[in-house]
This record gives C-alpha cells, sequence and structure tokens, in this order.
C-alpha cells in the first residue's frame, strides 16, 4: 500500500473539531507518522480546487466539516474526480438530524465556537499558558489552577498549552540545581503541583536530538548523561520536599499525560 504522509482537515471554520476526531482516529495507529494540516475558512470552490491539488500533490487524503451543503457536495465531486479519499465528518450527522427533524439546518460555520462564556475561559486559559510559560514570572504560580515542574524537555510548553484548551489556568517552572526554585512553590497547595519526570536515558537522546536540530553539537553539557542525572535527582529531592504528584512521562503522549493531570485536578477540586 501506498504511503500516506499528509492528512488535510479542511473546513469553514477554524478546523478545530475535524483535527481533534482525526488526531483520535490516528491515536489507534500506535503514533502512525502521518502529518496533519489544517486548510481552514473555506468558503468557496477554489478554495477546495487548491486542497485538492496540494493533497494530490502529496498523495494524501482529505477530513472535511463543511457546513454549507454546495460546498459540500462540490468536495465530495472533486475529492471523487481526483481519487483522493476525503472523509465528511458533519455533512451525513446533519441531514439525518435534518430527517428526523424535519427542521432546515442554518448552514453556518463556526456556530460552536459563538463567544460565550466557556469559549472567553479558554483564551484567556490559553493566554494565560503562555504568559506564565517557562517560569517567567513567579507571580502566575499563585494565580494558576496547576502548576507543572520538572527539567528542561518534559514537556511542560505543550502540557499547559493542552490544558489550557481545557480551561485550565496552568504554569509551569523549569526546575535547574544552579537556580532556586520560587518561594511560591511552598505556598500554594501540593495538590495543585504536577511533577514531571523522565527516565534518563530517554531525557538523554531527546536533549541530544534537540540540540542536532539547531546545529550544536550534541555532546554539550545540556546532553551529559551525568548533569542530566544530577538535574534529575535535584527534581526528585524538590518534588518530596514538595510533597506534589509526580507523573513520568518518559513513555506518554502529551495527551495521555493531560488526561492523568485533568483527571487527577477534577478529582482534588471535588474533594474540596
Amino acid at each position: 500500500m501506498s504511503k500516506m504522509p499528509v492528512i488535510y482537515v479542511v473546513s469553514d471554520s477554524v478546523g478545530e473539531t475535524a483535527e481533534l476526531v482525526t488526531k483520535a482516529a490516528l491515536s489507534q495507529f500506535n503514533g502512525s507518522d502521518i502529518t496533519i494540516k489544517r486548510f481552514p475558512f473555506v468558503e468557496d470552490v477554489s478554495n477546495v480546487d487548491d486542497v485538492i491539488a496540494l493533497t494530490k500533490s502529496e498523495n494524501g487524503m482529505i477530513v472535511f466539516t463543511l457546513v454549507r451543503p454546495e460546498i459540500r457536495k462540490y468536495m465530495r465531486e472533486a475529492s471523487a474526480k481526483a481519487e483522493i479519499g476525503a472523509y465528511d465528518i458533519f455533512g451525513p450527522l446533519i441531514d439525518q438530524i435534518q430527517i428526523k427533524t424535519g427542521k432546515t439546518p442554518l448552514f453556518e460555520p463556526g456556530l460552536i465556537h459563538k463567544l460565550d462564556e466557556e469559549y472567553f475561559k479558554k483564551v484567556e486559559a490559553i493566554e494565560f499558558a503562555v504568559k506564565y510559560d517557562d517560569g517567567r514570572d513567579p507571580r502566575g504560580i499563585m494565580k494558576a489552577d496547576l502548576v507543572l515542574i520538572g527539567v528542561s524537555r518534559t514537556s511542560k510548553t505543550p502540557l499547559s498549552q493542552y490544558l489550557a484548551h481545557r480551561r485550565l489556568k496552568v504554569a509551569n517552572v523549569p526546575i535547574v540545581p544552579e537556580v532556586d526554585p520560587p518561594d511560591e512553590l511552598f505556598k500554594i497547595s501540593p495538590m495543585k503541583c504536577f511533577g514531571l519526570k523522565i527516565r534518563p536515558e530517554k531525557l538523554n537522546g531527546i536533549r541530544r536530538e534537540r540540540l542536532r536540530s539547531l546545529g550544536l553539537n550534541d555532546n554539550a553539557t545540556y546532553a551529559n548523561m551525568d548533569r542530566i542525572k544530577d538535574e534529575l535527582q535535584y527534581f526528585q529531592k524538590l518534588v518530596d520536599q514538595i510533597g506534589c504528584p509526580v507523573i513520568d512521562v518518559t513513555d506518554k503522549a502529551v495527551e495521555e499525560t493531560a488526561n492523568i493531570i485533568h483527571n487527577m485536578y477534577q478529582k482534588n477540586y471535588l474533594q474540596k
């Protein structure tokens, strides 16, 4: 079977729903290296022609959420003509609801993203994660719903952003032996703080790859095994002192770790 390197997520809105469904499907393929590319705000057939041409050139497929019936129809016809696989997420469901209810859909893109209270909370949480990323301002620790701590390259930033999409305000703090941790870490509830640990061998590989991607020598101190072990030992002493939960992220995807943290947070919150 020929390789399928790209899935184009096409939408007449931002494409968030289609991307989430696509990622959920890809998770069943054991870390598939298929790339997802969003093609949002498709408003006319010329946009469809553009994405068809791109997909054809990359031997990919299309997943789409298009609510306007004329654009949806054109996508089905154009993809079939180009012999490209295209999966319609919304269309069949909208059609069935219309049949069952006898009501005519609004055919208005982006209704799920109306500027309601929940939407504003998510935007606020995303902005918070950016503002208080990587220990930039320790004052964020006191304002955060959650605080993530760990040595460099333990996925603190992507986890903060992922949890922000669940409307949680997350600050993250890098742990470095030469830098005293912020006093604020010892003032918050230990249940609000989550330590992220990782096996030294795994971290060594991640850091070496990071250095190579930057065009640097992968034998630098940053990726030295003795240095890594010292950092992880210091991290362990700190989390023991704080008394916070610790999650091993060695073999976990960001989504898996985020789900664990979110579930623990909800459990602790409900027990208040």
